[in-house]
């Protein structure tokens, strides 16, 4: 496992894990990309607000992206259920 020492919006922050430094730094690019998208379409709100808005973008992108990937599996399933069928 990897330790990472990153500074991320301003913070710095270690912590260790099994992900490769590339995507440490895309996520660190993602996080720091969309953060200052919401500051700029924002009124003047605190940094934890901003965070807070941020989270939930993420959160909600990760279910839909959940939800998804379990639509297609399910879809993938009836094929090859139908595909044994066939043959």
């Amino acid at each position: 496992m990897r330790t990472y020492n990153l500074t991320v919006l301003g913070l710095e922050v270690s912590f260790k894990a099994e992900a490769d430094p590339a995507r440490v730094e895309t996520a660190k690019a993602l996080v720091e990309e969309r953060f200052n998208r919401l500051k700029f379409h924002g009124r003047q709100l605190s940094k934890e607000k901003l965070l807070t808005f941020l989270v939930l973008g993420l959160a909600d992108d990760l279910l839909q992206s959940t939800q998804q990937k379990d639509e297609m599996r399910t879809r993938m399933e009836a094929l090859l259920a139908k595909i044994e069928e066939s043959a």
